[in-house]
């Protein structure tokens, strides 16, 4: 009887799997496609269905133009705390980074409006920014903050943590926060920044955050890199 053999993508898989764990990838950039294509004397349609497989896992990545890439460890992320970006990448021993790509102030509009419960007409500073961990983009956020609440706010330096400035420069603190996650697929806009092809999968986390009137002050979107992040929770069994 013939010894039933794994795919060909699925040995290519299993050697680069390995090749990453022994560190063979020194600089962390892999070969070319046409390299390793070479090597494992296969298609390139093989090739990529390894990739892809190992991408899924968490192992590579590949940036847009760039090439594939050995994967850092993922930052574990806990969405229940109240530790900023800065604070909880720090903790985990690596490198932040925080990058305003714009910050304006305009009218909620209607979409907005409605998410947020305000009015229109309502002011609203609108920030979009870039996140890095040890120089990889890995998340852009959408954040729109209720103007009256924390007048002045684009004054003052943001490319820093904001749960910070808020509390050291205005005395605010949200006093709760509504959480939901999906996993969704980047438009050319939020891919272009995380250097990815439009297309490409993500984690979608939208956090709306509450005063402690009741009101909603802050709806933030944000679009992390899938392979970049590990959501990490605590759950307590009761008797």
């Amino acid at each position: 009887m013939p010894v039933n053999q794994s795919p060909q993508y699925l040995r290519i898989r299993d050697q680069l799997a390995v090749d990453i764990a022994q560190g063979v990838f020194a600089t962390n950039k892999l070969p070319s496609e046409r390299e390793l294509a070479e090597r494992f004397a296969c298609t390139r349609v093989t090739l990529r269905e390894a990739l892809q497989q190992l991408e899924v896992e968490g192992l590579v990545y590949r940036e847009n133009r760039r090439g594939w890439f050995v994967a850092p460890p993922r930052i574990r992320y806990n969405p229940t705390r109240t530790t900023g970006f800065m604070e909880y990448v720090t903790a985990q021993g690596r490198v932040p980074r925080t990058e305003t790509l714009l910050a304006e102030c305009r009218p909620a509009g209607t979409w907005l409006a409605q998410r947020m419960a305000v009015a229109e007409s309502d002011l609203v500073f609108f920030l979009q920014r870039r996140r890095w961990v040890d120089e990889r983009p890995v998340l852009i956020e959408l954040i729109a903050l209720d103007a009256s609440w924390c007048p002045g706010l684009l004054e003052h330096d943001l490319d820093t943590s904001l749960m910070n400035l808020l509390r050291e420069r205005f005395d605010l603190v949200p006093a709760r926060c509504q959480l939901a996650m999906h996993p969704t697929a980047l438009s050319a806009a939020q891919a272009e920044p995380l250097q990815l092809a439009p297309g490409s999968p993500a984690l979608y986390l939208e956090r709306l955050s509450f005063a402690r009137d009741g009101r909603a002050v802050e709806f933030d979107q944000e679009f992390w890199r899938p392979d970049a992040l590990e959501i990490e929770l605590e759950a307590i069994y009761s008797d």
